[in-house]
């Protein structure tokens, strides 16, 4: 029989043992038989698209019946504040959807973890193609796997058109000739959806980049190869000139106001003839057209012949302060396979992230064939870098909307809107070597 004394400490050291024994199955090392909760949010919001990620979760917790997953869907214009605010107090947040418009913000501010050494262990990392790879990074690391790529493509009234005689634009200049021709305000007739309201970056910065052509230095694309900014070349004055004349004489009047959701349903309710936009706007397109009136072309080029593009993305990404983290990559992992990742952007309208998927004839045909028509001519549609590792990138889009809204409607003069614009990306410059 042990002495009073040695079976009170043997006590103790049992009970120490006995509650490591239990932190450690609360612990996220796949070898505990309690239950996961992992807690994820989405960022670009709707209501279908909500419902195909419910839809793919159930599949991964019938795979996985030891995670739970509660997906948090806020409302699309409230997402990207909701999901600051959440990092910032350390809620309780295991995957978020990053944008790459602020992954260098999130990164700066130490929100999201890197994921490299998950993704060199990852099957499937091999079939992702390079720009999937990229959009995801900063510097040497990647901090998200997008769930599609965003690729800008032409759309037109088809039907318009033939009545005039005409083709699709080609260049910047024949889309502003082409719309003044199909423009008739007194049938409620516009050639041209124009964007002024949020996200109209995506048509000014697009103008000027295709005008600078070969000047822009593509792996910093807010500059040219000499380090000047692309806005203070007269190239820039010139496309923005062009982008007044096609808001005055082309687009309706309310159009400086318009965000996404207004230029995509003045397009598919008969009141604009061209719209810019990317793939995921064709169901909505096939749904409210009729077949025959509508089709699909490449983007314009500048006056080089040459058309920037930067395919754009959003994806699943690591919070910094999860609990889960191994728990968390293998969700990633479900949702980016090859399987999941085509059947997602089938049914959303996105380009896949994985090579493979594009030898599916669905994306070999109908609207999407243009998207690997431009990919297959790299020499014309030139492939740029996104900004992404400015911090500042995120407020760009507001900065951009507001000074371009003042320049069209005549309170800004062009000289000093390209100016304010140029000090931006100088100062972001600044910024990032220091």
């Amino acid at each position: 029989m042990w002495p009073k004394r040695t079976r009170k400490i043997i006590g103790i050291l049992l009970s120490v043992a006995l509650l490591l024994g239990i932190l450690a199955g609360c612990s996220d090392n796949g070898s505990s038989d309690e239950e996961i909760k992992l807690r994820m949010i989405e960022s670009l919001t709707s209501p279908k698209r909500t419902e195909l990620l419910k839809a793919m979760l159930v599949d991964f917790e019938k795979e996985n019946p030891d995670i739970k997953v509660e997906l948090i869907s806020p409302p699309f214009d409230q997402a990207d504040n909701k999901i600051r605010t959440m990092l910032g107090a350390e809620e309780e947040l295991d995957i978020l959807e990053v944008r790459d418009l602020n992954v260098a913000e999130f990164v700066n501010n130490s929100y999201v973890e890197p994921i490299n050494s998950y993704t060199e262990e990852w099957s499937d990392f091999g079939t992702m193609g390079s720009a999937a790879k990229s959009v995801g990074m900063v510097g040497d690391d990647i901090y998200f796997v997008p769930n599609g790529l965003y690729q800008r493509q032409m759309f037109y009234r088809k039907d318009w058109l033939d009545e005039k005689g005409l083709k699709a634009p080609t260049t910047w200049e024949e889309l502003y000739e082409t719309s003044k021709a199909l423009t008739d305000p007194g049938k409620n007739r516009f050639g041209f959806s124009f964007r002024g309201g949020p996200g109209s970056n995506g048509n000014t910065d697009t103008m000027i980049l295709s005008y600078n052509g070969d000047k822009v230095d593509l792996e910093n694309s807010m500059f040219t190869k000499g380090g000047a900014t692309i806005y203070s070349t007269p190239e820039a004055k010139e496309a923005m000139e062009l982008y007044l004349s096609i808001y005055k004489d082309a687009s309706p009047s309310d159009s400086i106001n318009w965000g996404f959701q207004e230029q995509v349903q003045a397009f598919t309710s008969g009141v604009t003839a061209i719209l810019l936009q990317d793939p995921d706007v064709i169901q909505v397109v096939q749904e409210k057209m009729e077949v025959g009136t509508w089709d699909t072309a490449p983007m314009p080029t500048g006056p080089t012949g040459k058309a920037l593009f930067a395919p754009g993305g959003a994806g699943w990404g690591i919070a910094a302060h999860s609990k889960h983290k191994d728990a968390a990559w293998k969700l990633i992992a479900f949702l980016s396979s090859p399987e999941q990742n085509t059947s997602f952007s089938k049914n959303y309208g996105l380009v896949p992230i994985h090579t493979s998927a594009t030898e599916d004839e669905f994306f070999q045909t109908g609207p999407y064939k243009t998207l690997l028509d431009m990919s297959n001519q790299p020499d014309t549609f030139v492939s740029y870098k996104a900004p992404f590792q400015y911090p500042g990138l995120g407020q760009w889009g507001q900065v951009s909307m507001e000074s371009q809204q003042a320049y069209v409607l005549g309170k800004v003069s062009l000289e000093d809107t390209l100016k304010q614009w140029d000090a931006y990306w100088t100062d972001q410059k600044s910024k990032l070597k220091e």
